[in-house]
This record gives C-alpha cells, sequence and structure tokens, in this order.
C-alpha cells in the first residue's frame, strides 16, 4: 500500500501543467480517503489502501487532463459556505464575491427586503444574501431547468430554501412582483472569445451560462429594458460585469432610466460590480 507523501508525490509530477499542483493533490486526496488537511501534515507515512489510491489516481488523471478540481469535487467554497455544482451550472468565482459585498453595504438589516436572482445557476447570489440577511426573501430565476435544481439543493443544504422559490424564465418573462434588490451575474463574453478561453472554463462550463451576445452585452440590454417595471422606487439592481465592460453597460442602464450609486473592483483591479437605482 502507497503512503500519503508517495501518493502526493506522484500526482505532483502529474500535474506539474496546472497552476496548483501541490494544493489540487492534497484536495484530491482528502476526498477520497476523508482525511482533513491537517492528518495529510501530521501523518505523511500513513499507507492509504489500495482501493483508495486507484480512485485517486483516477482523479489526477482528470485533473492532469484540465478539469477543474471543484468540477471533480462537485463543489465550491463561496463567502465561507460550501455549495454543490454540476456540470449544468457556472463554476462560481472568487471575484463574484465581489457583488455579495456591495449588495450587503445597500441592504438593510433592520427590515425587510425582497431580492430576485436573474440567472441564478448554483444559487450562490440568492442563498448567500438570504443567508446574510435572514429578514431577506425573494425569488430565483433561471432558463435551465437543471440549474434550478442545483440552485434549489444548495438553499435547502444551507436553510433558506423556505424564503427562496424558484422559476424557470428567461430573464423577466416569467417573474411577477415588486423587488427591493435585483442581483444578476449575466453571461458577459462576446461569443467569438469562447474559443479563446482556458479548457478549463470553455470545456466545462455551461456555455449557456458564458456567452453574452456577440459583443457580451446583450444580457445587459435585456435586464435593464425590464428592471425598472419590477423594482420599487428605493430599490436598487446590481450586477456583475467582465473586465472593461464598465462604460458600455453604464451606458445600457442609463439609456433606461438608471444611475449608477456603486461600483467594486475585484481581487485583480477590474471594476466587477455595478449598482444602478432608477433616476428620481
Amino acid at each position: 500500500m502507497p503512503t500519503v507523501n508517495a501518493l502526493l508525490a506522484r500526482a505532483r509530477v502529474q500535474l506539474a501543467n496546472t497552476e496548483t499542483p501541490s494544493l489540487d493533490a492534497r484536495l484530491l486526496l482528502q476526498h477520497v480517503t476523508g482525511l482533513n488537511h491537517a492528518d495529510v501534515i501530521a501523518e505523511p507515512d500513513r499507507l492509504i489502501d489500495d482501493e483508495d489510491a486507484t480512485r485517486f489516481d483516477g482523479l489526477v488523471a482528470r485533473r492532469a487532463a484540465y478539469e477543474p478540481v471543484t468540477r471533480i469535487l462537485g463543489a465550491r467554497e463561496f463567502y465561507g459556505r460550501n455549495f454543490k455544482v454540476t456540470p449544468d451550472v457556472l463554476d462560481p468565482r472568487a471575484d463574484t464575491e465581489t457583488i455579495v459585498d456591495v449588495c450587503l453595504k445597500l441592504m438593510p438589516k433592520d427590515r425587510d427586503c425582497r431580492i430576485l436572482d436573474l440567472g441564478t445557476g448554483s444559487g450562490i447570489l440568492a442563498v448567500t444574501l438570504l443567508a446574510e440577511r435572514k429578514r431577506a426573501s425573494g425569488q430565483a430565476v433561471d432558463v435551465s431547468p437543471a440549474a434550478l435544481a442545483v440552485a434549489r439543493e444548495n438553499a435547502e443544504t444551507l436553510g433558506v430554501d423556505d424564503r427562496l422559490t424558484f422559476i424557470e424564465s428567461h430573464w423577466f418573462f416569467n417573474v411577477e412582483g415588486m423587488f427591493d434588490l435585483i442581483v444578476s451575474n449575466p453571461p458577459y463574453i462576446p461569443a467569438p472569445e469562447i474559443a479563446g478561453l482556458d479548457i478549463e472554463v470553455k470545456d466545462h462550463d455551461p456555455h449557456l451560462a458564458l456567452v453574452g451576445g456577440e459583443d457580451g452585452l446583450q444580457c445587459y440590454r435585456e435586464i435593464a429594458s425590464d428592471a425598472g417595471a419590477h423594482l420599487n422606487s428605493d430599490g436598487f439592481i446590481t450586477v456583475e460585469i467582465g473586465a472593461g465592460q464598465a462604460a458600455d453597460v453604464g451606458h445600457i442602464f442609463a439609456a433606461q432610466g438608471f444611475e449608477l450609486i456603486a461600483q467594486a473592483k475585484d481581487l485583480g483591479g477590474h471594476i466587477r460590480c455595478l449598482a444602478f437605482q432608477l433616476s428620481a
């Protein structure tokens, strides 16, 4: 039977072309064996049975072929919580936590708040906001039934399903009612750029959640055109945007009667989130 160290050393060689071979190898070994980080550090000579070693080698081979670790594990940590992810939903990025930070600054803590999450995917935005604001409730919308099933499971696991309903809809098409907050991380990659994306993205994220039309801005046009009819007078809408899209998205919303009230940069220094209110 191989030891923990032997398996990790072998895996690091196989994963040498990935960005974080040591971390990836450890996470995959912990997943297979049930060990935690402290176990791996404290017991490098611990023997791993051959069945687990074979399973581990299989997962390492998948990672060596550039399948993301989160796809292999079926889970992603976001804003301190563990979310299920499947091939039907976008793999949440750390940059998306920027939009949560902005929303929480604008959401009241002392009164009810009704939110609408457009294109919810795995549900990370709606579920996180409801988990952070106990008086919030709302709706999560997606055009994909498979994505809604994942979002519903995450809401149940994280204990907010009693305050969140799920609607199959293309943006606002099947949405009724008014909201204090509309939030969205829509597809914003221009169609011609998809082929040039990293393998981990273009081969593993659903293109439905990536492609934002020929110029990457089509979803913002559709959202902005209908948002005002569903937003309370003192409500606001926040959207995630791609790098370099701030001016264009700002113009799209301004043309529909919105004014920019906040923006925030991601860890890379790119403006990643814009927040708007209807002009007085």
